[in-house]
């Protein structure tokens, strides 16, 4: 274990949960460099997203949260201490855990476990390097679970233009699969993807019929619905035989559905929450989904400038996001 020589860092601390979004502004604070226990290593944070459950965690949204604490959970950076072997390795990464049960990325600098270490490709830049966690490892995880295979395989995407919508229409096109999404409002798709996305708007009075015709008359084998009630009937009437509905979110906590139809048609109902997988199992992720953007077939998320902001620029850089940015919001520590 090698000892870094700088005395001092700077992170971000929320001493208890905002009241409001006016009341966003978490304090700055000069420590010195945080220990390093065995098996762990520190990471020089050179960019932290911003991501809505940050914002979310800092309302007090989120149950389990521990006060008081640095928030923020994707990340990307150097390690500057640790095992040789990881020494100057630039690394990415994100966790359920990171900025809710234990300081997050917000920071200058992050103890992680060995195992949370994930080598950033060399073909992203730092700061795109930092959108992909939370909306990537959302994405595979939801269609991990679901079965996606892809060649042959029908995906219907709701929200496609979400990070989360395009993450998991990017990755569904790199496995092969036929996928149409729905976005609000628009009928372009507006990410990368490795094959043609047929979208369609979701304002559009005939949108279940064209659906039908856009799946081949087969339905989905799997719905990714990245926004919830709004979408969930259609969702769920879109189904193949032996379809799967994916939900992370939601604006209704209640809806209704057909229990007969749902056994009849063996269909499935998969919820994914992606703050139950640790740094370290994200790190594991991370590291399947890199050969994708090592070769083109997977992209990070663009950062301009107005996004890219000082960590003394964090009250406003989560009131952007709580105001539904469509950017990714990114804090350079």
């Amino acid at each position: 274990m090698t000892t870094h020589t700088a005395n001092s860092a700077r992170k971000l601390v929320l001493h208890a949960q905002a009241r409001d979004a006016e009341a966003l502004a978490p304090e700055i604070v000069d420590v010195g460099l945080p220990d390093v226990p065995p098996d762990h290593a520190l990471v020089e944070v050179r960019a932290a997203a911003v991501n809505p459950s940050d914002v979310k965690a800092a309302l007090g949204y989120m149950p389990n949260a521990v006060w008081p604490r640095t928030p923020g959970r994707d990340f990307s950076g150097v390690v500057i201490d640790g095992p040789a072997v990881w020494l100057g390795a630039e690394v990415w990464g994100t966790g359920g855990d990171l900025g809710v049960t234990r300081d997050g990325t917000h920071a200058r600098h992050l103890v992680l476990p060995i195992q949370a270490l994930s080598r950033k490709p060399a073909s992203v830049s730092v700061s795109a390097a930092a959108t992909v966690g939370v909306p990537f490892i959302t994405a595979s995880e939801g269609l991990r679970r679901a079965g996606l295979r892809g060649k042959g395989q029908n995906v219907l995407v709701f929200g496609a233009n979400g990070k989360v919508g395009q993450a998991a229409i990017q990755i569904a096109t790199r496995a092969g699969a036929h996928v149409v999404a729905v976005d609000r409002n628009t009928d372009r798709y507006l990410g990368h993807a490795s094959g043609t996305v047929q979208m369609f708007r979701s304002d559009d009075p005939d949108l279940a019929a064209k659906l039908k015709e856009a799946l081949g008359g087969r339905g989905a084998d799997i719905a990714y619905n990245t926004v919830g009630s709004p979408y969930f009937s259609l969702a769920f009437e879109s189904l193949a035989i032996g379809g799967t509905q994916i939900l992370i979110s939601t604006i209704e906590r209640n809806v209704t559905f057909d229990i007969l139809v749902l056994y009849r048609r063996n269909l499935q109902i998969l919820g994914v929450d992606s703050l139950k997988l640790t740094a370290v199992e994200c790190a594991a992720i991370l590291s399947e989904l890199k050969p994708g953007f090592d070769d083109g077939s997977l992209r990070a998320f663009d950062v301009d400038d107005a996004s890219l902001l000082p960590l003394e620029e964090a009250g406003n850089a989560y009131r952007k996001v709580l105001a539904g940015s469509m950017d990714r919001v990114v804090l350079a520590p």
